[in-house]
């Protein structure tokens, strides 16, 4: 296409188009006939109909400079440059590039990127029987969208990064300016900046990598698809993380109780929302502890159970030739090999082995004498337990921790599950969430945070933002002094 003797090969410009032109979907063509310009573009990024009906009938006519091109043009964002770096970059984000064969390399770059995005839907992860039904997408845009329809305000303000050697990700910094702690943002913007990595898939990967310890398996992030939820988090002076082509924002700092808290507990009556908070709250030791406890029971201190249910356990042990310990690690495997074959296959298939499976090799495993039936029904209930936390990621920690509880109480009994519970609480107490303690408000014991926490007090007892968050307002609204009540007949 260009003769090899000339000097605009060699310049660095024709080495792009050069490595541009080696894909197929790279197309180049002079303007018109007689033409000295030409246009560049890839035509899988680009809008067809913004080339055919807005750009190249304004320019049929004989025009000698970019400026002039520029000039007819009635769109928006055009540039001239001769910078390489930034014609690659608008090449590569859906802009037509125009130029000249000679001369220097200075391009007009005309965006028209063509936007492929699914419609909002509804959420999959933090589904809720009422409230809004709306969930976030894979489009930076449309997210932030989301957001600002619910803080119309100006001080709900973005700051932009890219992140990525290849993949050039965009990611959203977003936060309410005034209320937002200028500290917690400087961490986020300046960890995200600090980040070396060539590919950003989502939203997960910045949430491992700017976490304050990355070697703990609870998450120290909170990741949501809702954007009611994120508002909120927004308006109580947390600091939220966007990543382009990601369905989930995160947010922080957080604390364990926030894993607990579901967006479904602010729509309900303050004490039924507080009786399933300490619902989840109890499933959740439920889960982690009631396998382990069965084996050190039935291991070291079966003189602590009851005649009754020993009789029964007996029972039930009878004809069972493996020890406790070797039993509820068969069970829960099992468990979880359903759980994740459930996760992998399409939903209907999923569903059906989750449901099937479970059934049959529960049944065939008792009526085999592999286990007994009291365990098949503590390992299913802890199983369900894990599943009442309304953040899929602490779901996955508990899965985890359960089986260094079972391994200690094999060895140690109840020693060995008080032993391995206090590493936990140890391991939870230095943990921070951007430099703010974990497990506030129980440590250090905050007392006025308790109105958001293990329970949930009413909207009226809400009047300042948690300490935890540093917020620079702290109030949320100005509480009156209740007034006295004037008494009549009817009362």
């Amino acid at each position: 296409m260009w003769k090899k003797d000339s000097a605009f090969q060699k310049s660095e410009f024709a080495k792009l188009l050069t490595v541009c032109g080696e894909s197929a979907d790279f197309l180049t063509f002079r303007l018109y006939e007689n033409s000295p310009f030409f246009i560049a573009y890839f035509k899988t990024l680009v809008k067809p109909e913004i080339i055919h009906h807005d750009i190249l009938p304004t320019v049929k006519e004989e025009l000698s400079t970019l400026e002039e091109i520029k000039e007819k043009l009635l769109i928006e964002d055009l540039s001239i440059t001769d910078n390489i770096p930034d014609i690659q970059d608008k090449l590569m984000t859906g802009n037509l590039i125009f130029y000249k064969k000679e001369g220097q390399p200075a391009c007009l770059a005309v965006p028209a990127p063509a936007v492929e995005k699914r419609q909002v839907a509804t959420p999959e992860t933090e589904y809720s029987v009422v409230g809004p039904k709306e969930a976030f997408v894979e489009s930076l845009d449309t997210n932030l969208n989301l957001v600002r329809k619910r803080l119309p305000i100006p001080e709900l303000q973005v700051k932009e990064l890219m992140v990525g050697k290849l993949s050039k990700t965009r990611i959203a910094v977003v936060y309410v300016k005034g209320i937002a702690d200028s500290d917690n943002v400087n961490t986020v913007i300046q960890r995200i900046q600090g980040i070396e990595y060539d590919e950003i898939a989502d939203s997960s990967f910045l949430s491992q990598m700017i976490t304050d310890n990355k070697n703990s398996p609870f998450p120290q992030l909170v990741d949501t698809e809702r954007p009611d939820r994120l508002a909120a988090l927004l308006a109580e002076g947390k600091v939220a993380i966007f990543s382009d082509g990601s369905p989930t924002a995160i947010s922080g700092p957080v604390s364990l109780i926030t894993f607990f808290s579901a967006f479904e507990d602010y729509l309900s009556i303050w004490n039924v929302a507080s009786a399933f908070r300490l619902l989840r709250l109890i499933a959740v030791l439920f889960s982690v502890l009631a396998t382990s406890t069965y084996v050190a029971v039935l291991t070291y201190h079966y003189e602590m159970i009851p005649r009754d249910v020993l009789s029964l356990l007996i029972t039930s042990r009878g004809s069972i030739p493996l020890p406790p310990f070797m039993e509820a690690v068969l069970l829960e495997l099992a468990i979880e090999l359903l759980r994740e074959a459930g996760a992998r296959l399409p939903t209907k298939i999923g569903q059906t082995i989750g449901i099937v499976g479970g059934i049959v090799l529960g049944t065939a495993a008792v009526q085999a004498g592999l286990t007994s039936n009291v365990l098949l029904i503590v390992v299913a209930t802890g199983a369900l337990a894990s599943f009442t936390t309304p953040i899929y990621q602490l779901s996955n920690v508990i899965r985890l921790i359960r089986f260094p509880f079972i391994l200690l109480a094999q060895l140690l009994g109840l020693v060995g599950v008080a032993v391995c519970f206090a590493f936990l609480m140890s391991h939870l107490l230095k943990l921070t969430s951007l430099g703010r303690p974990f497990l506030e408000p129980i440590y250090p014991l905050r007392v006025k945070d308790f109105k958001d926490s293990i329970i949930r007090l009413p909207f009226s007892k809400q009047a300042l933002r948690p300490l935890q968050i540093r917020a620079k307002d702290r109030v949320r609204f100005q509480q009156e002094a209740p007034q006295k009540k004037e008494w009549d007949i009817d009362d």
